[in-house]
């Protein structure tokens, strides 16, 4: 990986900005996490199309490298020549910081001279790291080191980049707002659409914090059930889930171990009320996620909390 540090001294700049833009070789998953002393960064830096690649554009930043590098992705132009291709026709470049990656997961990073300091990129595979009006380059350097030594999710690999960027200085001027975008061929709701993972946060204390909060609860509704998650309807299980669903008034059957078709649909009832339908079964499973939601959020303890 290689550090691109350049300064320059500004009395004022609009938006002081990190971001990481990524490619999974597994999923083949694009994305885009940024934080930002900026209200709503996710209107303005984030871009990307599944089979195609992903954008950041900040500093001063051009919002017609988005949809414009995009296009020139989708015509077979690879990252580097993109880039160039953007910023050679125009007259603000100087001032403009962009990070690109790629379908094939080739990347580019460019930071203008008059972007203010700190301000520089790292490049590395399958990923680019880049900030302005930072404390230092550590922010961008900590991100790095985060994306490639994490395990999970593309989007989880994106926000604890975020979080190890913030924790190494951040943005100089504080923070404000988050926002990451993540795209996937057919991954958006319903498998239409590519719009897989796509959460902001537009003014907020801890922004980052708030977004790690957010994607968990995405997890949650949006994720689909894994094999390994699947927990047998029957014994204590089934008593658990019926004595749950009867104290919430959707079961006014007999409690016990066994789980009849009532308590089927009575189960059903409840994953539709709380907007679980993407983890809801017609067998004799439950979906291990479903059923830590409402242990933790309806069982006995939940109760003796409140």
């Amino acid at each position: 990986m290689k550090v691109t540090d350049l300064a320059a001294h500004r009395d004022e700049y609009p938006m002081s900005t990190f971001s990481i833009v990524a490619f999974d070789p597994e999923t083949r998953d694009l994305g885009v996490a940024v934080q930002s002393k900026f209200l709503a960064v996710g209107a303005v830096v984030p871009w990307a199309r599944a089979g195609v690649g992903a954008i950041a554009t900040q500093a001063w930043a051009n919002t017609s490298y988005g949809p414009e590098g995009l296009d020139l992705l989708s015509r077979g132009m690879g990252a580097a020549a993109a880039l160039e291709c953007l910023i050679s026709g125009d007259g603000g470049r100087d001032h403009r910081q962009v990070g690109m990656v790629d379908a094939a997961g080739r990347t580019a990073a460019y930071t203008g001279n008059q972007c203010f300091q700190w301000a520089g990129h790292i490049i590395g595979p399958n990923f680019t790291c880049q900030g302005n009006i930072l404390v230092g380059q550590e922010t961008v350097q900590a991100m790095a080191q985060a994306f490639t030594s994490s395990s999970g999710s593309l989007a989880q690999r994106l926000v604890a980049a975020l979080a190890a960027g913030q924790e190494a200085g951040g943005d100089s001027r504080g923070q404000q707002s988050a926002a990451l975008l993540v795209v996937r061929e057919r991954g958006g709701y319903g498998g239409r659409g590519d719009r897989y993972v796509d959460l902001r946060v537009d003014d907020h204390p801890e922004p980052i914090r708030e977004l790690g909060r957010l994607l968990g609860l995405f997890g949650l509704y949006f994720y689909k059930t894994e094999a390994k998650d699947l927990v047998p309807l029957e014994g204590a299980a089934a008593l658990e889930v019926k004595g749950i669903l009867s104290r919430l008034g959707y079961f006014q059957g007999t409690v016990d171990s066994r789980f009849s078709e009532d308590a089927k649909q009575a189960l059903r009832a409840f994953c539709l009320k709380e907007n679980l339908e993407e983890r809801l079964r017609d067998d004799d499973l439950i979906d291990g996620v479903v059923l830590r939601f409402m242990r933790e959020r309806y069982g006995a303890r939940s109760r003796k909390k409140r």
